[in-house]
């Protein structure tokens, strides 16, 4: 089983590691079943899908059916105004098969001038705030990816209190120095507010280039047992941060074995030692 721990203000105990429903980004109804399988073998109970994760919602649907209540569930809304994102909300809870989610995300919130739409008048901030009213949602969160993403989340969290935020983290993107800064200078700002701290691509070992993508991530990731222990054990080292799984289901169980095997943090020369071996490189610069 994989450890639990405090998901922020929301007093949640989520699994330290988070199914990343991207996974589920087709309709199999043979690899559903294995990825269900996997969490209730875990005792993975916090879900994290969005909207335009093609068929995931809809692939999550049949469990809420059956495990609701096992089950901390979140999605995403990339739209940037009340009206689309209302839209796309009330679609996502019927692709989900539920009168409420327990987080509602504002997807990849990076770009400056989406930025102003989303946190402005008519923007997707205000459906959110309305959402939670209704109780539709309990709580609201912001994503994204991109060097500046932090940075951008001390903005988000300095406009409004968000119970959650999600960005990268990997011992390669931290070797980043301004990623590195920001990202600490964040993870400060959400401990001290009780904000729960999200992290992806967190298995990363470099972008695809011109290889043959043979997974479903929009990276290659790691692939040996060690490596993605040493990955996975590192960014549960740092305490008080949730890992969401990568989005392939085959890659799936060497995840969650890692993570169920968690003690200690490795050492900056065993990374290291893992960077050059697999020459690994950032997926963000």
């Amino acid at each position: 089983m994989i450890e639990k721990s405090r998901f922020g203000r929301t007093g949640h105990h989520s699994s330290r590691v988070i199914f990343g429903a991207a996974a589920l980004w087709q309709y199999d109804q043979d690899r559903n079943d294995r990825a269900l399988d996997l969490l209730l073998e875990y005792g993975i109970n916090h879900i994290d899908t969005a909207a335009s994760y093609g068929d995931s919602e809809l692939c999550i649907g049949p469990w809420m059916d059956r495990y609701r209540q096992n089950f901390f569930l979140a999605t995403k809304t990339e739209k940037r105004t009340y009206h689309e994102a209302r839209d796309q909300f009330h679609a996502s809870l019927d692709r989900l098969r539920t009168d409420h989610v327990d987080l509602l995300q504002l997807h990849y919130l990076v770009n400056p001038d989406e930025w102003d739409v989303a946190m402005g008048p008519g923007g997707v901030l205000e459906f959110a705030i309305e959402a939670r009213e209704q109780g539709l949602t309990r709580y609201i969160g912001v994503t994204g990816h991109d060097v500046a993403i932090a940075e951008m989340h001390l903005r988000s969290t300095a406009h409004f209190d968000f119970d959650s935020v999600l960005l990268p983290y990997s011992y390669t993107m931290m070797q980043n120095p301004i990623y590195q800064t920001k990202f600490e200078e964040l993870y400060q700002h959400c401990t001290a507010n009780d904000i729960a701290m999200q992290t992806i691509k967190g298995i990363v070992r470099r972008p695809w280039g011109d290889r043959p993508q043979t997974r479903t991530t929009w990276y290659e990731p790691l692939e040996e047992q060690q490596a993605i222990d040493n990955a996975v054990h590192w960014i549960l080292g740092k305490p008080g941060v949730f890992l969401n799984s990568a989005g392939d289901v085959d890659v799936l169980p060497k995840v969650l074995d890692a993570a169920a095997r968690f003690v200690t943090r490795p050492k900056d020369d065993v990374m290291n030692n893992d960077v050059e071996r697999l020459a690994m490189a950032p997926l963000f610069t």
